[in-house]
C-alpha cells in the first residue's frame, strides 16, 4: 500500500528481520543506520529497504531524518525491536486506502514484552503512542532521548496494538542505561537544571517505590522487580551525571 515506514538502527541484526517481515504491507521502508558494526545494513539492503547511513544526531533528529526520506503521504514510525501484528496491519491498510482525510494521526496501544513476559503494569500498558500520521502534518520532537511524534490536527486512538520486544539481556540493559542516562543528563544540563548526589539517590529510591508498588510492578513477577530496579538505576545515573556536568562546568568557569 502507499505507506512509508521509517526505522532507525544501530547494531540491530537480531531484531530487524522480524520487524521488516511484519512491515511487508508498506511499499517503502526507510532504514537510517548509524555506525552499525554488524549485519544490520546488509539485512536492510537485501530486504529492499531504502537505506541511508547517517552520523548519530540523537533519537528525535535521527528519526526526523528518516521521516524526511519517506515519499508517501502516510508515514509509520517503528523501532527495530517492534512488530506490527496482522490485525494491526489490516487496520492501517484500511486507514491509508479508505478512511477520510479529517484525521491527521493515529495512536496505538503498545504491548511491551520483557524476558518473554507481557508487562501489564509499571505504566507499560497500554503505553499509548502516536506512530501513524500524515507526513505534512507530523514531526518528531528534537529530544535527544524519549522523543515523541507531534501532529497538527485530530488524532484518533486505535485499539489494535504495536508489539515491542524490549531488550531483555542484563548486560545489554546496563549499556542502554549508560547511554540513556548520559543523553538524559545532557538534555537536563542544556535546560539549566541542577542536582546533587543526595538528590540523585533520593530520586532513585522514590522511582523504585513508585514503579514496584504504586504502579504495581510487583504484579509482573520477577520481570517487574528487575524493571523497577533498572529504572531506578537509570534515574540515579542520569542525575549523578547531571551533577558531574555541572561540577565540570563550574570548574571550567573557575579556570577561565
Amino acid at each position: 500500500m502507499p505507506l512509508s515506514i521509517a526505522i532507525i538502527t544501530q547494531n540491530e541484526e537480531e531484531n530487524l528481520p522480524a520487524c521488516l517481515e511484519s512491515a511487508t504491507f508498506a511499499d517503502q521502508i526507510v532504514v537510517v543506520d548509524s555506525d552499525s558494526t554488524d549485519n544490520t545494513v546488509k539485512i536492510a539492503s537485501e530486504f529492499g529497504c531504502d537505506v541511508s547511513v547517517e552520523k548519530w544526531r540523537g533519537f528525535g533528529p535521527q528519526k526526523q531524518f528518516a521521516i524526511d526520506k519517506c515519499r508517501n503521504k502516510w508515514v509509520l514510525v517503528l523501532d527495530a525491536d517492534e512488530r506490527i501484528p496482522h490485525e494491526t496491519a489490516l487496520v492501517i491498510e484500511d486507514i491509508v486506502l479508505n478512511r477520510s482525510d479529517t484525521v491527521a494521526g493515529y495512536s496505538f496501544p503498545r504491548k511491551n514484552y520483557f524476558q518473554g513476559r507481557w508487562i501489564r503494569h509499571l505504566g507499560w500498558w497500554p503505553d499509548r503512542i502516536i506512530r501513524l500520521f500524515k507526513k505534512d502534518l507530523g514531526w518528531m520532537t528534537e529530544a535527544l532521548v524519549h522523543e515523541s511524534i507531534e501532529v497538527s490536527g485530530p488524532v484518533e486512538a486505535l485499539d489494535v496494538p504495536i508489539e515491542h520486544f524490549t531488550e531483555s539481556r542484563l548486560d545489554r540493559i546496563l549499556i542502554k542505561i549508560d547511554r540513556y542516562s548520559t543523553l538524559g543528563a545532557r538534555e537536563a544540563f542544556d535546560e539549566g537544571k541542577k542536582t546533587s548526589i543526595c538528590s540523585a539517590a533520593v530520586r532513585a529510591v522514590l522511582t523504585f517505590f513508585q514503579d514496584y508498588f504504586l504502579k504495581l510492578g510487583i504484579l509482573d513477577g520477577a520481570q517487574g522487580f528487575v524493571l523497577s530496579i533498572t529504572d531506578s538505576v537509570n534515574k540515579f545515573f542520569k542525575y549523578a551525571k547531571l551533577n558531574e556536568l555541572n561540577r565540570q562546568a563550574k570548574s571550567g568557569d573557575g579556570d577561565n
